[in-house]
């Protein structure tokens, strides 16, 4: 099937369509966000297209909501969703339709990958695909201080995702995407899975409608403060993957479209 991106051109770069969106969902990040939103800010200056910043702050109990209005009184592209319920996937989605961009990447909060990573996702690195993953497993990828057993976990889990709903991919839940405007509106406006799991639902989805993806080596870092919980974010991507599985046997995904 073609690629959506070869029937229907991206919309030109204008004022209020900037080149990229970062998408940033945030839960309790008010300590990691001031120094990430500063390392973005740095990488943005010397980049040569317009971008914006999304952080969709979600159930949080700190004052990250705080900390990123701070931000924005001297970043005007900084802009803040506050107050959605929590549940990573909601967090992403929102930010993904609320974006304006004709690329919209997808960033964990503790920069786990550096930014400077994010033009390999982009043009010219990188053209013709309208869904981008970075890859922790894929051919020249390297990881620092990641835990073996963490390690192991992921491995295992993906495993189990290749098993019951999106194969050929070896890393579906590293924390860095894009996607084309195209493809994000369309993929998370029929998307219902609001947890841990909404990887896997976008990936199937972006499969079963013929979009074009790719996976990229990154260089990633593993974080102490982690927020990933083997054992119940392990149970949690299990039972999404069963209501995935559910959802496009019941016409849930047709029904939205």
């Amino acid at each position: 099937m073609p690629s959506v991106s070869d029937q229907v051109s991206e919309l030109p770069e204008t004022a209020d369509r900037p080149f990229l969106s970062i998408v940033i969902p945030a839960l309790n990040e008010a300590l990691r966000l001031p120094e990430s939103l500063r390392k973005i800010d740095a990488f943005l200056k010397q980049q040569p297209y317009s971008a914006e910043v999304i952080v969709v702050e979600n159930g949080s109990t700190d004052d990250t909501a705080g900390v990123v209005r701070a931000f924005m009184q001297t970043h005007p592209y900084v802009r803040l969703f506050e107050g959605e319920p929590r549940g990573k996937g909601r967090a992403v989605r929102r930010g993904m339709l609320a974006a304006r961009g004709a690329y919209r990447f997808l960033c964990d909060a503790d920069l786990s990958m550096p930014i400077e990573e994010v033009n390999k996702f982009l043009p010219p690195a990188l053209e013709g695909y309208d869904v981008i993953i970075g890859s922790r497993e894929a051919k020249g990828a390297r990881r620092y201080n990641e835990p073996w057993h963490r390690h192991v976990m992921g491995r295992i889990n993906n495993w189990i995702i290749k098993l019951l709903a999106v194969r050929g991919f070896e890393d579906t839940q590293c924390g860095f995407k894009a996607f084309t405007a195209r493809a994000a509106e369309d993929l998370f406006g029929v998307s219902v899975i609001n947890g841990i799991g909404f990887d896997v639902e976008i990936l199937f989805l972006a499969k079963q409608r013929g979009y074009r993806i790719a996976e990229v080596p990154i260089n990633w870092y593993f974080d102490p403060d982690s927020r990933m919980r083997l054992v119940k974010d392990s149970l949690g991507i299990l039972r999404e993957i069963l209501a995935i599985r559910r959802n496009w046997r019941d016409g849930v995904y047709t029904k939205r479209t």
